[in-house]
């Protein structure tokens, strides 16, 4: 091999791409110079993130409350029946569960309780609009001297009060109702529409009410299948006939204490002679299911009575017996027929009487102390659970 061929075969590409070997380069990253971390976001106390949190919820929940006040009072129609059906049912149900141990059939022990009801309420009534026909011309005569009486001596206070004051605001007082004779017929024609709302509402009530005593577990429990999550309905149901047997305790202490103070107060007014002793009586029981503020109405009736017909020694007796009837009744009578199933406090009583007349006037002042008991039950068996439920 000549030297010319081996120097192109040393050097030929070939060769050269297979010898040479290629550099290995290795990159080194720069550090970068980066910014210390710097929190932008303000510095709020925990307290005032918690308030915070708190304030929103409870604004949604009363956002939520008063929605659903609107839509009660929106169908007050439907709603207000089947509530006065609810305490009606919880009224019978000691009367039906009892026929029901003694081996009636569920429907006809519902009926029977409700017609039992139906009867006490219209024998009542009846008595007492013939009472009152029968006594109401000598009540118009007493009622007259009575006001006699009174204007007489009102002329012998020392700020000069004189008869022809009386009579001049009378005229005045005449004159004015006669100005208003068409607001009056208007106002007429409303209380009609009203008392037939009553009746139909009223009809309403005792049907559902029927239903109620004699379905009402089937009817809740399918309610709380369809509403309620699977995994909360045996505590929902638990609490639920909780709140049901406090308000079956709550409906029949309010007819114990209801029967007796209308008791003590028509013995009151019989014993001192006023007039209408069994309309104060009925009056005084349907009065005294609205806690404090009917007792209260209805003595004020009494002692009115007893004023216009007796003049005003009888009627600070009357009044005299009204304070003891309604203090026996609130400090005796009301803890022992009611016990530990209705546990609410006389202070709630008064706020929950008071919140209910400024959202639903009388009827929200009727309604108002048992709905809290049977929110205070269901919230406390939620709360204890392994509580016993008490028997009714």
């Amino acid at each position: 091999m000549t030297l010319s061929n081996a120097l192109a075969r040393l050097f030929s590409p070939r060769e050269a791409a297979v010898s040479v070997p290629q550099p290995l380069v290795v990159q080194v990253e720069q550090p970068e110079h980066s910014e210390p971390h710097v929190d932008l976001a303000p510095e709020i106390p925990a307290g005032l993130t918690i308030a915070a949190g708190y304030t929103w919820r409870l604004l949604l929940l009363g956002v939520g409350v008063v929605g659903l006040f609107m839509a009660l009072g929106y169908f007050s129609q439907l709603t207000v029946p089947l509530a006065i059906a609810i305490l009606l049912a919880a009224m019978l149900h000691p009367i039906a569960d009892r026929l029901k141990r003694w081996g009636w059939p569920p429907a006809l022990a519902a009926l029977a309780a409700l017609l039992l009801l139906v009867l006490i309420v219209a024998g009542l009534l009846g008595f007492v609009g013939q009472q009152v026909a029968g006594e109401f011309p000598s009540l118009v005569d007493q009622t007259s001297a009575g006001f006699s009486s009174l204007v007489a001596w009102l002329g012998t206070l020392p700020f000069g009060f004189q008869p022809s004051q009386m009579s001049h605001w009378i005229q005045m007082g005449t004159q004015w109702l006669q100005t208003q004779a068409a607001s009056l017929a208007g106002a007429a024609a409303g209380v009609g529409a009203a008392f037939g709302n009553f009746f139909a509402g009223l009809a309403t009530a005792l049907v559902a009410a029927f239903f109620f005593a004699f379905q009402g577990r089937m009817i809740f429990t399918n309610t709380v299948n369809v509403v309620v999550p699977s995994h909360y309905r045996d505590k929902v149901d638990r609490a639920a006939l909780r709140g049901w047997t406090s308000l079956v305790a709550y409906m029949r202490s309010a007819v114990i204490v209801a029967a007796v103070d209308a008791a003590g107060v028509a013995l009151a007014a019989f014993l001192l002679g006023v007039p209408l002793v069994a309309a104060l009586f009925a009056l005084t029981f349907f009065l005294s299911f609205i806690p404090i503020v009917g007792a209260v109405l209805a003595g004020s009736v009494a002692v009115a009575l007893a004023l216009v017909t007796h003049g005003w020694v009888q009627a600070l007796i009357m009044l005299g017996a009204v304070i003891v009837v309604m203090q026996t009744e609130g400090n005796f009578l009301q803890p022992l027929v009611m016990g530990k199933a209705v546990n609410v406090h006389p202070l709630a009583v008064l706020v929950g009487i008071t919140a209910g007349a400024i959202v639903s006037g009388i009827l929200g002042a009727l309604l108002a102390i048992p709905v809290l008991a049977f929110m205070v039950a269901f919230v406390t068996s939620l709360r204890h659970p392994e509580d016993a439920i008490p028997h009714t």
